[in-house]
């Protein structure tokens, strides 16, 4: 099974700090980077871990702050100047298109690869991107302006085929792919060989969501159940909870609270507050309620 790995280029939330960056990540998955957010900073951290620009082909956007589309403007100037002839495809809400033509007018003209804009409905749960690997669904999100989180679903892969089966009763390559679309198979003297004989399920296929910025909102769990990464937002301690209502954001508590409705197997909690300088007793409340919590720290590289 081919790894899924998360690379976390930034994990604060409004403003940079000397302690975190803004936020942004990297998911990879066969071989394809897909960007999450772009905060400032992004291009400095992902040379620092050594991941290729020109890798990227879908940044998601959820939301038009600047913490998260501030890294944006420099990051499409600089794969014009390292010679990128690939489409680039931004998903965001709509309000960011304004923002995106203006980026390319004023600084990105001559450009030799295109940036094509998809607009998302925030207020939608449905497939915004889908290629033979992966789904990719928005995920309606409480804010202060437009939001959408993101769930990435791999496409469940087709069962293996026994080797000795093969062998066994001088099974055709040409037939491979039928029996693993689930075909059985008849030998040459009438003996049925039943499908389930032949094959053994392949591995379950992964999922990440990302849920980021929100105040707590119950009814995403029923989205993002049996996922096996959440990425949620705990922007402050729950002794700040009134200011996490006041801004719409979430608390560390309310976070594990969503991977528990949600049925996750691991939870990542981050979009910390520039005034918390000590994330400890986030990770310290979360694990209260969800114990399989981790703290997103810039350079940090995750295998889903």
């Amino acid at each position: 099974m081919e790894p899924i790995l998360l690379h976390i280029l930034g994990c604060g939330s409004a403003k940079p700090t000397t302690h975190h960056l803004p936020s942004a990540q990297i998911l990879e998955m066969r071989g394809k980077y897909f960007m999450i957010d772009c905060g400032e900073g992004v291009q400095t951290t992902m040379q620092k871990m050594g991941l290729s620009m020109l890798k990227i082909g879908h940044i998601f956007i959820t939301h038009m702050h600047g913490d998260h589309v501030f890294g944006l403007p420099g990051l499409i100037s600089t794969m014009g100047l390292l010679g990128r002839t690939a489409q680039l495809h931004i998903h965001a809400p709509q309000e960011m298109e304004d923002f995106l033509n203006c980026i390319l007018k004023m600084f990105c003209e001559g450009m030799e690869y295109e940036v094509l804009f998809h607009a998302i409905d925030t207020k939608q749960h449905c497939i915004i991107y889908e290629d033979r690997s992966v789904e990719v669904w928005s995920l309606p999100l409480h804010h202060r302006v437009p939001c959408a989180g993101f769930l990435f679903k791999e496409k469940q892969a087709l069962p293996h085929i026994r080797r000795e089966m093969i062998d066994a009763f001088n099974i055709p390559i040409s037939q491979i792919n039928n029996i693993k679309a689930g075909a059985s198979w008849t030998t040459e003297d009438g003996t049925f060989i039943p499908n389930e004989r032949l094959t053994f399920p392949a591995e379950p296929a992964r999922s990440y969501a990302y849920c980021s910025d929100t105040r707590y909102t119950p009814r995403l769990a029923e989205m993002i159940q049996g996922v096996d990464l959440l990425y949620h937002e705990a922007t402050f301690p729950h002794e700040m909870l009134t200011q996490a209502q006041k801004t719409m954001h979430s608390t560390s508590i309310e976070a594990a609270m969503m991977a528990k409705s949600a049925g996750a197997a691991k939870l990542l909690i981050g979009h910390y507050s520039a005034r918390i300088k000590n994330e400890s007793p986030l990770l310290k409340e979360a694990k209260s309620v969800f114990p399989n919590t981790i703290l997103a720290q810039e350079g940090v590289k995750i295998r889903i």
